[in-house]
């Protein structure tokens, strides 16, 4: 008899998919958001290694660990609707 093997943790591909002086480009499934500096400050000095370093826990919800950034797909569509809380330290 064939066993299966526990199923692991289901994770989207979610990755930065370009930089530019302007700000970052993030890639998920088949969609793709620009995050400009202006918008979402705390990416513009981040070093790349901490940029690249993106999950998606939960479908439209990204988080950076290394920024202890977190943001859904509705506050990078319409930032104007989410003022910014924290400072870019």
């Amino acid at each position: 008899m064939m066993k299966s093997q526990v199923a692991g943790t289901i994770s989207s591909e979610v990755e930065v998919s370009n930089i530019s002086k302007h700000g970052i480009w993030l890639f998920t499934g088949d969609r793709e958001f620009f995050l400009s500096y202006e918008d979402f400050p705390w990416f513009e000095d981040a070093s790349l290694k901490k940029l690249f370093d993106v999950t998606e826990p939960s479908p439209g919800h990204f988080y950076w660990p290394a920024l202890d950034v977190d943001l859904g797909i509705k506050s990078i569509e319409h930032y104007e609707n989410f003022p910014l809380i924290s400072k870019v330290r």
